[in-house]
C-alpha cells in the first residue's frame, strides 16, 4: 500500500530507541524527511545518519531534554513546520503511590504529560496556520489497565488519553487529526525494567521476569515495529478521517476479564 507520504517532515521525540527508533526507520523508508529528538545525542546522530545513507532522506538529530519548557521552543524554532509529530519519549517509573515520592512522579510527568502537552501546543499553532499536520501521541495502555505497581504511568496515561480526544475531538476544524496509540507490552529495554518491577513486586526476585513475559499473547510482547507500522498509518492521507480516538495494541490484554 503507497501511503504518499515521501517528501513530509514528520518530528519524533524519544527517538533514539524503543518504539521511537522503529518509528524513524518506518517513516524514513516511506521516504519521509525526520527531525530527530531525544537526550542521548551520540546514539541519535548515529541512527540520524545510518537513515540519511539508506533512504536518501535528511535526518536531522536534535539532542534535547523535552522536561525543559524553554528547550521545547527551541526546538519547535529550529525545526520549523512539519507534517506529522510523534509524541513518545517517556521514562516514568514502576512502582507503588508509597514507592513514587513526589519528586520521582513530577520528573516522570515533566517529560510524558507535560512534555507531550507542550510540543503539542507549539506545533498544533503551526499546523493550524497551515491547516494540515497529524499529532500521534504513543501514550500507553496501563491508562486502561490500572496497575497499583505502576500508578504514576497508569495515571499519567490516562490524563494523556483524554488530552489526546478532548484535542482530537475538535482539530479537524483547523484542518489538524489528533489520535493516540496505547501501546501494550513491546519489547524495548523500557518493558524488561518495568517487568523487573513487577517481578520483584509479585514474585520476591526481579530475575524471574521472564516467566511474566510468557503470560502475554503469543507468548511475547509486541515488536516496536508493529506499532510504528500504525504511526505510518495515521499519519498518512488514507486516515484522513481518523481522530480523537485512541488504538490500543496489546494483543487483547485490555479487553480480557
Amino acid at each position: 500500500m503507497d501511503l504518499n507520504l515521501t517528501g513530509r517532515r514528520v518530528l519524533i521525540t524519544g527517538a533514539s530507541k524503543g518504539i521511537g527508533a522503529a518509528a524513524a526507520e518506518a517513516f524514513a523508508e516511506e521516504g519521509c524527511h525526520l527531525a530527530l529528538v531525544a537526550r542521548d545525542g551520540s546514539a541519535l546522530a548515529e541512527l540520524a545518519g545510518r537513515l540519511s545513507r539508506a533512504h536518501n532522506i535528511e535526518a536531522i538529530a536534535y539532542p534535547a531534554d523535552l522536561r525543559d519548557s524553554a528547550a521545547i521552543a527551541r526546538l519547535v524554532d529550529e525545526v520549523g513546520d512539519v507534517d506529522a509529530l510523534v509524541n513518545n519519549a517517556g521514562d516514568i517509573p514502576g512502582g507503588t503511590l508509597s514507592a513514587i515520592d513526589e519528586a520521582a512522579w513530577r520528573h516522570a510527568w515533566d517529560l510524558k504529560v507535560f512534555g507531550y502537552i507542550n510540543l503539542t501546543r507549539l506545533c498544533y499553532e503551526r499546523m493550524r496556520a497551515r491547516k494540515r499536520g497529524v499529532i500521534i501521541n504513543d501514550i500507553g495502555a496501563a491508562g486502561e489497565r490500572f496497575d497499583a505497581n505502576y500508578i504514576t504511568g497508569a495515571t499519567g496515561n490516562a490524563a494523556l488519553m483524554t488530552f489526546t480526544r478532548a484535542l482530537g475531538g475538535r482539530s479537524l476544524d483547523d484542518g489538524v487529526r489528533v489520535v493516540g496509540i496505547n501501546p501494550g507490552p513491546v519489547e524495548t529495554d523500557r518493558i524488561v525494567a518495568l517487568t523487573r518491577t513487577r517481578a520483584r513486586a509479585l514474585l520476591g526476585d526481579e530475575s524471574r521476569y521472564p516467566e511474566l513475559m510468557t503470560r502475554y499473547p503469543l507468548g511475547r510482547p509486541a515488536r516496536p515495529r508493529e506499532i510504528a507500522d500504525l504511526m505510518l498509518f495515521l499519519a498518512s492521507d488514507r486516515s484522513a478521517y481518523t481522530t480523537g480516538v485512541i488504538f490500543t495494541v496489546d494483543g487483547g490484554l485490555s479487553a480480557r476479564g
